[in-house]
């Protein structure tokens, strides 16, 4: 009697699990680097795909790395957004693998009118940061539509619906950034951060960029004695009010400066290439964007 019973519950289970595996295969799998691009995604698809992000609220994109079963859902995946021109360094073997086995391939990077950084110490390398640009989002984000559409399995007249109300959002943040920035005085549109993360946004609404604390693209360099002097020298030149921190980088590198350089400024921080937690500051890439633009304009204003 119990070999019968414990047979018919192995049965029962078996047929769960293959219901479940079931349901799940139902909707295309899309696998997103970066939690900015998966917010976009998700705003695009609804319902009709499963979106599956690999980059954490509050992670560092140049250095996160996921688990062998993360690894191994992306190889498996319908489709695989990423930023691309370098951004995800601790991510890269698993994107190259995935694209190797065959999975489709969308790099936002490959959307958008590239910058080079605007650094010297970056030798000239491409500046993945595009998001701080919402125009250029605008142009992912029409890249993209069509991909989606094409998925097996979802309804691309919804999806075509979603795409436009979303691009009106981003059109809209576009102009609130634009009328924002244009209050500051041109004199006062200077930027000092982390590292250098703001060439599309000063490149689209007129801002110099004085420095980064650390030198380079990515945060995982870091910043020689010379680099923070020359870079106190330009700050005070300048006369910047304010020095913006990453959410995603510590901040203390930024505060160490400002202290040790007796310099009179802010630290504000500023969430640029991270979404946080849904209860945080900046849970979605719109309001982000609206943080952010609100915390530049306050600190640079007179």
């Amino acid at each position: 009697m119990r070999r019968i019973l414990a047979t018919a519950l192995t049965a029962a289970l078996l047929a769960l699990t293959g219901c479940a595996g079931g349901a799940a295969s139902d909707r295309p799998l899309v696998a997103v680097s970066t939690n900015i691009l998966g917010d976009v995604v998700s705003n695009l698809v609804g319902d009709d795909v499963e979106v599956l992000t690999l980059m954490r609220p509050g992670a560092d994109p140049h250095s996160f790395e996921i688990s062998a079963a993360e690894a191994a859902r992306v190889r498996s995946a319908d489709l695989l957004v990423a930023n691309g021109l370098g951004l995800e360094e601790g991510l890269q073997q698993h994107l190259d693998a995935a694209t190797a086995d065959g999975v489709e391939t969308f790099v936002a990077g490959d959307a958008v009118d590239v910058l080079p950084y605007t650094s010297t110490d970056a030798d000239g390398a491409d500046d993945p940061h595009f998001w701080t640009d919402p125009a250029r989002m605008i142009a992912v984000v029409d890249a993209l539509v069509p991909v989606l559409e094409g998925l097996d399995g979802v309804d691309a007249a919804a999806i075509a619906d979603r795409s436009a109300a979303y691009r009106a959002e981003l059109a809209a943040v576009d102009a609130e950034m634009t009328a924002a920035f244009a209050a500051i005085p041109a004199e006062r549109r200077a930027l000092v951060t982390n590292h250098h993360v703001f060439g599309y946004l000063a490149d689209r609404f007129g801002f110099r960029l004085i420095g980064a604390v650390i030198p380079g693209g990515t945060t995982l360099a870091a910043p020689s004695a010379s680099d923070l002097a020359d870079l106190v020298s330009a700050i005070d030149e300048a006369g910047v009010p304010t020095i913006f921190a990453e959410s995603s980088s510590p901040d203390r590198l930024v505060r160490a400066l400002a202290e040790e350089a007796d310099l009179r400024v802010e630290v504000t921080e500023l969430f640029t290439e991270s979404l946080t937690e849904a209860s945080g500051d900046a849970p979605d890439y719109l309001t982000m964007m609206r943080v952010n633009t609100e915390r530049i304009a306050t600190g640079l204003s007179p």
